[in-house]
């Protein structure tokens, strides 16, 4: 039974430090995706000079707080600051995604 009950223990850890490096990859890989289109927007002129300074301020203000937060917390993100980073992500989605379209709309 004792063997039973640490291994079951053991999974859980595994699973949970797993899922929680995915989580961290994720953000990672958003973060380099949004960079990506910034950068191409650039490169096609899609993206004025003003809009890719506005655009990558607002990434460095979401990097920094991300970089805060896994300060405070042993390098890692609470589910609470994973939702909030996947919100600002969200936005500076959006962002990145009118400024570049926004040739079509003047």
């Amino acid at each position: 039974m004792k063997k039973f009950v640490t291994t079951i223990a053991v999974t859980g850890i595994f699973i949970a430090s797993t899922l929680s490096a995915q989580a961290a990859n994720r953000v990672a890989q958003r973060k380099e995706n949004q960079q990506d289109r910034i950068a191409q927007g650039v490169k096609s002129g899609q993206l004025t000079a003003g809009e890719t300074s506005r655009l990558e301020t607002k990434e460095a203000a979401v990097n920094r707080e991300t970089r805060a937060d896994r300060a405070g917390d042993g390098g890692k993100l609470t589910p609470a600051e994973k939702a909030r980073v996947s919100r600002q992500q969200n936005r500076l989605s959006r962002d990145i995604y009118v400024d570049k379209h926004n040739a079509a709309q003047q």
